[in-house]
């Protein structure tokens, strides 16, 4: 078994190899751990790339979400990454979490609260600071665009009603959804959360434009203010 795992990929079979793996099944048949080692290439003296692939999953505790929040200075800890290995793991996981985000931009049709989530999770249910973001619909609630308004620390951010307003109306919005998030875990909304929907809602009618809900990200749950009747 330990022969088995010095061994370097460049002796495996093809079968085990992942770049042949990939060509001649898919990339959808490879392990995280395997597309990893794709991203950095090459192992150490010590291990090789899927060894030190398998290393990096486990400093993240096998979770993608928390290897997204890596930064360059955390992975080059990691001993046999290097600062180009560090970097490309950094870019190839923004760029699927950007695909994740891109999921925002579609024209997709609000129906409910969970439609709004589906479409701003990707977009800060990860996110260790707090982002206020706006989602603008036409009157058939349809997505016109996904806006981010604001980005602050662990416990708020500053939101300008007329930039809420301003974006609205560039894009001829007859309705909107404001969100942000809780980095903390706990999506019940403060005393604050209360007061600046209630200024946007009010600001936003002497518009014609209605707010449908604020809706406040905390994980992997959420908050929905018109769910839970505090829209008046």
């Amino acid at each position: 078994m330990g022969e088995y795992l010095n061994s370097k990929i460049k002796n495996w079979s093809v079968e085990d190899r992942p770049r042949e793996k990939l060509l001649k099944q898919g990339i959808q048949y490879l392990s995280n751990t395997e597309l990893l080692a794709l991203l950095i290439g090459s192992g150490t003296r010590e291990m090789n790339a899927v060894e030190l692939a398998r290393m990096i999953l486990l400093s993240a505790g096998n979770n993608l979400n928390e290897l997204a929040k890596a930064s360059v200075d955390e992975l080059v800890k990691i001993k046999g990454i290097g600062e180009a290995k560090a970097i490309t793991l950094v870019a190839a996981l923004e760029l699927g979490a950007r695909k994740g985000r891109s999921y925002s931009d579609e024209k997709v049709i609000i129906k409910s609260s969970q439609t709004a989530f589906d479409i701003l999770h990707p977009l800060m249910g990860e996110l260790e600071h707090e982002e206020f973001w706006i989602v603008i619909m036409n009157r058939a609630h349809r997505v016109l665009n996904s806006i981010k308004i604001s980005q602050g620390g662990l416990t708020g951010t500053v939101i300008d009603t007329r930039m809420i307003l301003k974006h609205a109306l560039d894009k001829k919005a007859t309705s909107l959804i404001v969100s942000h998030n809780h980095p903390s875990g706990n999506k019940k909304p403060s005393e604050a959360d209360i007061n600046i929907t209630r200024k946007i809602k009010n600001a936003a009618a002497l518009m014609d434009i209605s707010l449908l809900d604020h809706i406040i990200i905390a994980g992997t749950s959420y908050f929905s203010f018109a769910d839970e009747g505090l829209l008046i």
